[in-house]
């Protein structure tokens, strides 16, 4: 494995000389000549160990330390000082160095030093890729649910994930398109190369061009090595162009030649570089709208959209949204170390009446909230947040049961008939089916349970498959 050491100190024959001590085939050794030139390189570089002067003009070993700690919590940094006082070295170790060593100091010590730092550094890269895989697996299984519209969606996945056409999800925010786009990377020809993903409304645009293709030292101010490009990384593998309706003209032709002849040109560089990526794209924008009116290219829009996926609003897919929730509440009630059953049928029912302008992500938000507030192992209507009940009528300050409106109803024994065909249908999604416990949900017995269900028509099998 190849590990990037920066090392800081404003004297630039120890820094040489380090760099040449530390220089191996899998050691790539980066310098910089104070604290604040130092934050530059990190901003640029992958760097896996830090390793500083105690004492250096404007900002110090221990600011620089300081400022690691913060935006890099997980970075070891090594103090070098000629100083080498006890109180020196322990207060590096307090405020969160990972080693110090005393100037002049011995060149096989320092190897065993920088070998302890890179080993933890590699355990702690293996533990954010464990919790990253683990997260893709949680992403994955969240495809859930069997609704019409959503069924759709699963046949389109299944039809192009072998495949190596580009692939455009379009649908509202929150419905699931980086979900969708990992579960085609992970089940199709590509699963064991890399999934890289790249948000265009996050990246300011003047950096957009390096972040996509790369840049080679000295391509503009602040580059201050080669830097690898999103289309490199992902090379052999996917790329998810997120939000690309939003990405500027200006780079928009750059990234069609990139599709179209499969090759980039790093900024700076003249040499041009094959890629090959199956690229994934999403938006919640009409980018059919967007060409119409020059904010998206034609001919980019339709390199894009060889095989669209358009994504089902949750408010049309009302069948998914108890599967969907009971899958929430099992996922994040293990990570919150709580044992959650299920849903009330008064909470599934306020959950169906909802319209969830923002989709799945609104969905996972709230569960995990009323995850948080149940005291018992079933998730009750009251657990849930206050907003999903703003429209909902009240009578001396207690909710008018849902599908129950304030006015008299035209036929009293038609609306309490809906009311009674909400709960059982409600108590039949939390059971997955299962009549008796059902029936103990709401508090009657199987045989009267059974008496509804023939009375109303409902049949078992066509509501759990």
């Amino acid at each position: 494995m190849t590990h990037n050491i920066l090392v800081v100190d404003d004297e630039p024959k120890l820094c040489d000389l380090l760099a040449s001590a530390l220089s191996q085939n899998d050691i790539q050794v980066f310098t910089a000549s104070n604290g604040l030139h130092a934050l530059k390189v990190l901003e640029q570089e992958d760097i896996d160990l830090v390793i500083s002067d105690w004492r250096m003009p404007g900002m110090d070993g221990p600011q620089l330390l300081a400022e690691v700690k913060v935006r890099y919590p997980q970075l070891p940094v090594i103090v070098m000082t000629a100083y080498s006082t006890v109180k020196n070295a322990v207060q590096s170790m307090r405020n969160g160095a990972f080693d110090y060593i005393a100037k002049p100091f011995d060149i096989d010590e320092l190897d065993i030093t920088v070998n302890k730092a890179l080993q933890f550094r590699d355990i702690l890269k293996d533990n954010q890729r464990m919790r990253a895989e683990l997260e893709e697996h949680q992403q994955i299984d969240s495809l859930v649910g069997d609704s019409p519209t959503f069924r759709r969606v699963l046949q389109a996945v299944d039809s192009v994930r072998e495949s190596n056409a580009t692939i455009l999800l379009t649908g509202e925010s929150g419905t699931g398109k980086e979900m969708v786009a990992r579960a085609i990377h992970k089940h199709g020809n590509r699963a064991d190369k890399p999934f890289v993903a790249v948000n265009c409304a996050a990246i300011p645009e003047g950096l957009l061009e390096s972040e996509m293709f790369g840049h080679r030292k000295g391509a503009f101010t602040g580059a201050m090595a080669d830097r690898v490009g999103r289309f490199m990384q992902a090379d052999k593998g996917t790329l998810f162009l997120d939000e690309v309706g939003d990405m500027p003209l200006a780079l928009q032709a750059k990234i069609l030649r990139a599709l179209q002849e499969r090759v980039i040109e790093p900024v700076g560089d003249q040499r041009e570089r094959k890629v090959d990526v199956r690229v994934i794209a999403a938006t919640n924008k009409n980018l059919l709208e967007a060409v119409a009116n020059k904010e998206f290219r034609e001919d980019l829009y339709y390199r894009l959209n060889v095989f669209p996926i358009p994504l089902p609003p949750l408010r049309e897919r009302l069948e998914d949204i108890a599967p969907l929730a009971r899958h929430f509440a099992h996922t994040l009630g293990a990570t919150a170390g709580k044992r959650i059953t299920g849903f009330s049928p008064e909470a599934l029912q306020a959950m169906a009446s909802y319209p969830w302008p923002g989709n799945i992500r609104e969905l996972q938000n709230c569960v995990e909230r009323a995850t948080i507030v149940a005291s018992g192992s079933v998730i009750e209507e009251d657990d849930l947040p206050a907003y999903l009940f703003a429209s909902r009528p009240t009578v001396d300050g207690a909710r008018v049961p849902l599908n129950v409106g304030t006015g008299v109803p035209p036929d009293l024994d038609a609306a309490l008939v809906e009311v009674e065909k909400s709960y059982i249908l409600a108590a039949l999604q939390q059971s997955n089916g299962v009549q008796a416990a059902a029936a103990q949900l709401i508090g009657i017995s199987e045989r009267s349970f059974w008496y509804r269900l023939k009375k109303l028509g409902i049949h078992v099998d066509k509501i759990v498959r």
